[in-house]
């Protein structure tokens, strides 16, 4: 392997899961000619999160190699429903819905993607014109047997869950999708392993040669446990308020922000190592995450954004900037801090209260609340939900029959 293709592996290889398979990347890489890299994204909601940017800064990483990048919005598999990790069928989305959708798209991933260098395309182009008897002979290409392997499909066939015959359609059609658009590498999550694999197997079918699969993990939420998602409230948009953004990341831990450092940084490994040293040599974490929450921020909202929004944060929390006409209560000891902050107005349910404690959204005294069971003790604190959301409560011992 000659000495400019260890250098592009490396960087192809970061943050990935899996390279399948890497020996036929190195010899298309070799080949010299600028290879079609392919990644899909269905218009299921209008805003992406962090985590739908591990696969976009990889887009951006081939980019920079010199490769061509193709940006697929699955209008047509929208309209289906990824079946992917769904243990029930997904409800359809209609067309309208689908499109509006899209459109938010194309201006996000632009905040990352060089516009110029980058092909949007939408499945609905050919899918849109393939009759029933075109569908019929796709569908005539796999069989049950094979449909079923599939993880979510085989648990819910045994669990007697009800599987829609149109789910079977949707890892088809995102295989088809790579044959129109003759990619040589299909970027994905880990969850979306079965139907890459589908794309390089029906390439086969079809004479062409089969795509390269990159696996890419699922980013973890500001929970650091479960995946980045919307609907559990540990995630970070990418068109949320800079103030908002920059509090959110300086809210993960320390050991989640090296992983958000090797899946969404744009710095080189050799800068992250050697802010890891830094650390073990005594510099504060803290000091560490305004790097990072400073790049992430200034990738969205431009030069300097990410610099005020870290003085504001100086300000409002180092310095303890508290506002003068905050809202006060008075709450027993022992009171749980979920049920607290319903019972003071600051949320309408305690579910809600346990969403924003798992997202690292609820601050007692300056301090990140991290167990949903932790409870008041007795004194006076300044409680806060979010970045805006403030109050004043006093807790004391209250006595039976006082």
């Amino acid at each position: 392997m000659n000495n400019l293709l260890d250098p592009m592996l490396a960087e192809i290889r970061r943050g990935t899961e899996e390279v399948l398979l890497e020996s036929e990347l190195v010899e298309r890489l070799k080949s010299g000619r600028p290879l079609r890299i392919k990644a899909g994204f269905d218009p299921t909601a209008p805003d992406l999160h962090l985590g739908h940017t591990v696969l976009i800064n990889k887009l951006r990483q081939f980019q920079a190699l010199g490769h061509q990048v193709i940006f697929l919005i699955g209008d047509f598999t929208g309209m289906i429903g990824d079946p992917t990790g769904k243990s029930v069928t997904r409800p359809t989305l209609t067309r309208a819905q689908v499109l509006e959708n899209a459109q938010t798209y194309e201006r996000q991933i632009f905040k990352i993607l060089d516009p110029e260098k980058t092909r949007v395309v939408f499945n609905s182009e050919w899918m849109g014109k393939m009759t029933a008897a075109d569908l019929i002979a796709l569908a005539s290409r796999q069989t049950v047997a094979r449909m079923l392997e599939r993880d979510d499909f085989s648990k819910r066939y045994a669990g007697h869950q009800p599987i829609a015959i149109h789910e079977f359609i949707y890892p088809l059609v995102q295989g088809y999708d790579s044959v129109e658009l003759k990619a040589d590498v299909e970027l994905g999550g880990t969850d979306q392993k079965f139907n890459l694999l589908m794309g390089r197997e029906l390439q086969k079918q079809y004479g062409q040669a089969p795509q390269i699969v990159i696996t890419m993990p699922l980013l973890e939420g500001l929970d650091g446990v479960q995946k980045m998602s919307k609907s559990l409230g540990n995630f970070i948009g990418i068109e949320e308020a800079p103030d908002e953004q920059f509090g959110k990341l300086m809210s993960i831990s320390d050991d989640l922000m090296w992983r958000y450092f090797e899946l969404l940084s744009f710095r080189p490994l050799a800068d992250v190592e050697q802010l890891r040293q830094e650390m073990r040599d005594g510099r504060n974490p803290r000091d560490i995450k305004f790097e990072l929450a400073m790049e992430i921020v200034e990738r969205f909202h431009g030069i300097d954004s990410g610099v005020q929004a870290r003085d504001r944060f100086i300000a409002r929390f180092a310095k303890s900037e508290i506002p003068d006409d905050l809202p006060e209560h008075a709450l027993a000891a022992g009171t749980g801090v979920a049920q607290a902050l319903k019972e003071i107005g600051m949320v309408a349910s305690t579910s809600e209260a346990f969403r924003h404690i798992q997202a690292g959204a609820v601050r007692l005294a300056g301090e990140v609340v991290a167990d949903k069971a932790s409870v008041l003790v007795e004194g006076e604190y300044i409680i806060q939900v979010g970045k805006r959301r403030m109050a004043k409560i006093y807790v004391t011992n209250v006595t039976e029959g006082a």
